[in-house]
């Protein structure tokens, strides 16, 4: 028997993009999951098209702030109502191929993983598949802590090993906060090298902004080791952003190396 898997999706102002996320994780090959959705009081046709799918599919629940409270609050309210075994994480924006769970929940039960990712393709705002990130083998506490190469919308971890735990509540990256959290309590994740999953890349995200990533990630060390302020980016500076950089450039290497990959995928998609 399937083992159920909650998936875990935040949205904010999503509508141009939440119904291709939601209808990936509907056509997933693995069908023992409920999709939980939380929208943080969206101002577009956000919930109107969330409403529609739970009025469809019954493993489909919404949940609807009336103030805006943050990506962390809204990932949580879903967390608070999962059920399953398993959760997994879909931002609503992002998409999941076909087989992601099939294999991933196979992977994760043939080798007794608590904790596994895998690699995913990379998209511009208009879906465009314009390169791959390929996970390493397997990631520790002091791996990600230097540097997270665990892409979010690939992570699924086993409640059984690990019991449901809550994001920090701060504002940006608590999504690396929350994977680092979950090494504490589990220690080594395992990756899928196969591409399961698709990240949206947008001009505006932190990852375009290098003095947001500073910032915030620096918040990362202070929220979840408790270090100080100086302490938090001492470490930035010594150990994270060489570490970010060598990624950066292992990342353009790669995605050379399998660019013919990723653009049959593409082709598939037309």
């Amino acid at each position: 028997m399937e083992e159920l898997v909650s998936v875990i999706m935040p949205t904010y102002n999503g509508a141009k993009y939440i119904a291709a996320s939601i209808d990936s994780i509907i056509s997933q090959t693995y069908q023992n999951w409920e999709l939980i959705i939380t929208d943080d009081c969206s101002s577009d046709d956000s919930q109107e098209i969330i409403k529609s799918y739970v009025a469809k599919d019954s493993r489909i629940r919404g949940f609807f702030f009336e103030e805006n409270q943050g990506s962390g609050a809204t990932r949580n309210k879903c967390i608070e109502e999962a059920r399953g075994r398993y959760l997994a994480f879909c931002d609503s924006d992002d998409r999941w191929l076909p087989e992601k769970l099939e294999k991933q929940i196979a992977f994760m039960q043939e080798h007794d993983y608590a904790f596994t990712f895998a690699s995913y393709y990379t998209c511009d705002e208009e879906g465009t598949v314009n390169g791959i990130i390929v996970a390493p083998e397997k990631q520790t506490l002091t791996n990600t802590k230097r540097d997270d190469k665990i892409g979010f919308l690939t992570a699924i971890y086993d409640t059984k090993h690990c019991p449901k735990m809550l994001m920090p509540l701060q504002r940006k990256r608590q999504d690396w906060a929350y994977v680092l959290s979950i090494h504490q309590k589990i220690g080594t994740a395992y990756a899928i090298q196969e591409p399961l999953g698709i990240y949206r890349l947008h001009q505006n995200s932190i990852s375009h902004n290098k003095w947001s990533l500073i910032k915030y990630n620096a918040s990362v060390y202070q929220n979840v080791f408790g270090y100080g302020k100086l302490r938090s980016y001492a470490y930035l500076f010594t150990f994270f952003l060489p570490t970010y950089f060598t990624k950066r450039i292992r990342n353009k290497i790669l995605n050379k190396r399998y660019s013919q990959l990723w653009q049959d995928f593409r082709r598939s998609q037309s």
